[in-house]
């Protein structure tokens, strides 16, 4: 059986669509749904199994000998979360306690870190995973500090899984990730949904001023990611367990704001109309103005699939969704 936590949210339940087509069988999904409508994620597959997170170490106790491998994609996601204890129960203490009981079975582990551990860019965004390096990091909230310390603890035994027979351990560091089934995560939404959102409501959309003389209104840029690519990448380590390591997960070119805007508008049949409005005072200290995925060490290791640019994955998001009946995948 595959495992994969955090199967109800917007990665996941990506995931699960496409483990589901490609004929994976015997899939257990840890997650929670609370009252909102997060379960339609999962109205769409097929026979499931699931627990809640308090059930994972129990199941996984009765179970191991059929665990093929974890997916690790649970965890507190928002960016502006504040409760630093609730942070490090969810994204520290659950990461490490998978990562023993994996390491100790022999179960391949992929779990989700992300662009955020960079902070605001100042060591670049290449995807070294030596813990002296990732220790020079500089996060700048709590949900990016939380991933980078998974990753330094993880670090330290990366070369040993890398020359030995020990199982697979992989960490993702998804940059800015866009597509269906994230509509649960209100504002932590993609801009591509926001964008289109205030499209469809008020005609324009609002982008933040630049507050740096090097840098025009709109033109921050970041590096967008469709979701499916990001499921790519997860399913060929599973395909491929000899690899072990931290990986970065983007198209490798950082696109504007500004052109977001504009590829949604040109799929909506509409003129791009962009108001810049004043950024709040409690983002401009954690703003980034540029992320963009180093992907050479993923090419190294084989991966050699293409992503999706910016307005191509924004076609099918757009007409192949958003602007559908049925948003969901």
């Amino acid at each position: 059986m595959y495992i994969v936590t955090g199967a109800t949210g917007f990665i996941g339940s990506n995931l699960l669509a496409e483990m589901q087509q490609r004929g994976y069988s015997d899939i257990v999904c840890c997650d929670t749904l609370g009252s909102g409508d997060k379960w339609k994620n999962i109205a769409k597959r097929g026979a499931l199994q699931l627990i809640f997170p308090n059930q994972l170490q129990g199941f996984i106790a009765e179970h191991q000998s059929e665990i093929k491998a974890v997916l690790h994609l649970g965890a507190i996601s928002s960016t502006t979360e504040t409760n630093v204890d609730s942070i490090v129960e969810n994204n520290f203490q659950l990461t490490l306690q998978l990562y023993t009981f994996c390491r100790a079975a022999g179960i391949p582990l992929i779990y989700a870190s992300s662009a955020a551990t960079y902070g605001a860019g100042e060591r670049g965004f290449i995807d070294r995973d030596d813990p002296a390096f990732l220790a020079s990091l500089r996060p700048l909230n709590p949900y990016g500090w939380s991933k980078n310390a998974v990753d330094k603890y993880i670090s330290t035994h990366i070369s040993t899984l890398r020359t030995s027979k020990s199982s697979q351990v992989v960490g993702l560091k998804f940059f800015n990730v866009y597509g269906p089934n994230e509509y649960h995560k209100g504002m932590q939404m993609s801009v591509v949904r926001h964008f289109f959102e205030q499209y469809r409501t008020t005609g324009k959309v609002r982008l933040f001023k630049s507050y740096r003389d090097d840098c025009a209104d709109g033109e921050q840029r970041r590096d967008f990611v469709w979701v499916g690519d990001c499921v790519g990448v997860m399913l060929w380590m599973l395909d491929h367990p000899q690899v072990s390591g931290l990986f970065n997960v983007g198209t490798g070119s950082a696109t504007s704001y500004n052109v977001v805007a504009q590829s949604i508008a040109r799929c909506m049949g509409i003129e791009p109309v962009i108001e810049y409005i004043d950024m709040p005072d409690s983002v401009r200290n954690q703003y980034q103005y540029f992320t963009e995925a180093d992907l050479t060490k993923l090419r190294s290791v084989g991966y050699n699939a293409p992503f999706a640019s910016v307005p191509d994955g924004v076609e099918q998001y757009v007409n192949g969704f958003l602007a559908t009946d049925d948003i969901y995948r």
